[in-house]
């Protein structure tokens, strides 16, 4: 007897796993705040507020962060075109009278003294009158470049610089009292390597969170082909949602705008909250990324028996090694040096995950769904700091923290003691600055990409990978024309921002590249119509064979 089977769908089976899929939705959703932060944004400074203080015996030397005024000093571009200076140790002076001070002691060399009491031209003049060759300035204090009236830079021919206090101690520690000091600035390239390094991570992750969800669409077609049994079961179990309508996506977007101002004034209660999920979510992402290498590499699962049930070793040591990593991330999350590197690998697992989950069911969702991100991204950071009372960004604030003053403008604040590190959201890719050796010494630098940059126009590309597994089209050339078309945004993005030298909203650059590239794609093709409708034209052809081939058995 012939077997037939229709495209309806299992209502039972629906429910059966409905509960799982929303957790998984809501949970997901809750850090909407990481799609809603699409910034892309390339550590910069103003030129020449930072140096460096080379300090040296003849067999020991070692570097310490200085800050000072390029408007007000001049400084060597590099350490051997800088002159060496005996430093004299006046840090128990202030130095804001020559009284007691013996010209002898400090003609030629470069004084410490402390910071107070006076102002920086002053402690400068009286240097300078007393034969110093330089001034460095020790503080308790935060600090910024040295100013003063454009009469007083005039007067003061010597270098002046701040430097930590707590360096200073340090310095005399290694060094005890006999040390040469050499001041210099090296200039900051326009480009750095880090950038590179953002790119790949963007694109590949992009390319390969496009790749899976077509594997998965894949595998989803051929379960239905063979007539559901276990491997649709299976597939139900995943979780994977679609957005397949326009109110819903326009509430979507709503929402994440409320979500935003929400962290903007409410920043230091809900940062833990964020950090907390992003520890759950990226710790299953991670295992999800994981457990599908490990299939692909055809690892088996040794299977164990436990109180009658079978329990998987290889998912028990894969949970336990996932768990840890967001532990330690969640522990050392504000450890500058290291973490940075943990914080990628788990972003990358996130967006991988969050692109093979959810779906838009069709280009004209992803034409809407992008086009109000569009919007949103412009609003955020080009017209919020209109209204704002302070003049800011909400998107720039929320990205990096409010506490982050000396990464969002021209002004350099270097804190001068140790203090608790102010929190940031887990939202953006961090790449340390390579060749920011002197602003690093200050406190590390770094470009960021928000994962929105990442997720937003990712879910288009993995829409255009599953369209190829629809219209079987060769090559993937709908994946292989979206990931070229987002490498051009991303390049264009930060041409941009370098040359203005301002962090930018790349879905500025981003959706234009992507839905227009795949859209002149699919019109070249003449297969606008199916790739506008989708998955719901997909459902149609599908439930029309079915009920021609049911037709045919009656």
């Amino acid at each position: 007897m012939k077997k037939c089977y229709t495209a309806n769908t299992d209502q039972s089976l629906n429910k059966r796993y409905v509960v799982v899929s929303y957790t998984l939705f809501t949970l997901k959703y809750m850090l909407v705040v990481c799609i809603s932060l699409s910034y892309c944004f390339y550590s910069t400074q103003v030129i020449c507020q930072e140096a460096i203080l080379h300090i040296s015996n003849g067999a020991t030397d070692k570097e310490y962060c200085l800050v000072y005024n390029s408007l007000w000093t001049n400084l060597s571009l590099s350490l051997s075109a800088a002159t060496a200076y005996p430093l004299v140790n006046l840090s128990s002076r202030l130095l804001c009278s020559s009284a007691g001070v013996s010209p002898a002691i400090v003609r030629g060399k470069a004084v410490v003294v402390m910071r107070g009491g006076c102002n920086f031209s002053q402690k400068a003049e009286i240097a300078q009158d007393l034969g110093a060759a330089a001034l460095i300035v020790a503080s308790t204090k935060p600090m910024s470049p040295p100013g003063a009236n454009v009469t007083e830079y005039e007067k003061v021919q010597i270098p002046l610089a701040l430097m930590r206090y707590m360096d200073f101690l340090d310095a005399q520690n290694v060094f005890g009292e006999e040390m040469q000091v050499r001041l210099y600035a090296p200039a900051v390239p326009v480009f750095d390597a880090s950038i590179v390094v953002m790119l790949l991570i963007g694109v590949v992750t992009v390319a390969l969170g496009g790749y899976w969800s077509g594997a998965c669409e894949r595998e989803r077609l051929r379960a239905s082909r063979g007539g559901g049994g276990r491997g649709g079961e299976e597939k139900s179990d995943s979780g994977d949602l679609a957005l397949y309508s326009p109110l819903k996506v326009v509430i979507f977007v709503g929402l994440m705008c409320l979500m935003l101002v929400l962290m903007y004034f409410f920043y230091k209660y809900l940062v833990y909250v964020i950090i907390a999920i992003f520890c759950l979510a990226s710790a299953t992402a991670l295992f999800s990324c994981l457990d599908a290498l490990l299939d692909l590499a055809k690892c088996s699962p040794m299977s164990v028996t436990v109180l009658g049930g079978s329990v998987s070793v290889r998912s028990v040591l894969l949970s336990a090694v996932c768990v840890t990593v967001a532990v330690v991330w969640g522990v050392y999350r504000n450890e500058d040096r290291w973490i940075w590197i943990l914080q990628d690998l788990l972003g990358v697992a996130f967006c991988l995950n969050f692109l093979k989950t959810i779906s838009l069911s069709n280009f004209k969702i992803c034409v809407i769904l992008l086009s109000l991100l569009l919007l949103y991204d412009v609003f955020f950071v080009f017209i919020t700091p209109l209204f704002m009372p302070n003049g800011e960004s909400i998107m720039v604030q929320v990205a990096l923290g409010p506490d982050a003053a000396g990464e969002k403008g021209n002004t350099v604040e270097v804190p001068a003691e140790p203090s608790t590190p102010y929190e940031k959201l887990p939202v953006v890719m961090r790449v340390p600055r390579f060749s920011a050796w002197t602003q690093n010494l200050c406190g590390m630098q770094f470009s960021i990409l928000g994962y929105g940059d990442i997720i937003v126009p990712g879910l288009l590309v993995a829409y255009c990978s599953r369209f190829d597994v629809w219209v079987n089209s060769p090559k993937k050339i709908y994946l292989f024309c979206c990931c070229i078309a987002y490498l051009c945004g991303m390049v264009l993005t930060f041409a941009v921002m370098l040359v203005t030298k301002m962090g930018q909203p790349a879905l500025l650059y981003l959706v234009p590249f992507t839905l227009l590239g795949s859209a002149l794609l699919a019109w070249r093709r003449g297969e606008m119509r199916q790739f506008w409708n989708g998955t719901t034209y997909e459902m149609e052809h599908l439930t029309l064979a079915a009920e021609e081939e049911s037709a045919d058995c009656s």
